[in-house]
């Protein structure tokens, strides 16, 4: 049984960057455009991952992650953002189980957090 993750972003270059990472590691990827699509799409699913951006249009990650934070069901999902280093903020970081930065090595930086998200079983 593999795993489900939910890819929220708006650029489709990340969305196809990041989901092509995880697929390649067995995932199954649903991915969407923006937070509050993604809350639409949290009533249907229910990932073992969830990886944002935080600047997006409609709802940006950081309300969606404090959405995602207030609703018991979906509390416990592993987060992590990756953003801009310029626009991550120390505040973002801690509702956030991990974040990553698009101006270092996304793939490397990817593998680790797997990893230690879900135990060397996650990596190639």
């Amino acid at each position: 049984m593999s795993l489900l993750a939910l890819v929220v972003d708006d650029s489709m270059l990340a969305r196809h960057t990041v989901s092509r990472f995880l697929e390649e590691r067995g995932f199954t990827v649903e991915s969407v455009c923006n937070g509050r699509e993604a809350l639409d799409r949290l009533t249907t699913l229910d990932p073992d991952l969830i990886i944002t951006d935080l600047q997006m249009p409609c709802m940006d990650g950081r309300e969606f992650i404090r959405a995602l934070k207030k609703n018991r069901n979906t509390a416990g999902i592993p987060v992590i953002i990756v953003a801009a280093r310029e626009n991550a903020k120390e505040d973002d970081e801690s509702r956030a189980d991990y974040t990553i930065f698009k101006d270092i090595d996304v793939v490397s930086q990817l593998t680790t957090v797997l990893a230690r998200i879900f135990g060397e079983s996650a990596s190639p």
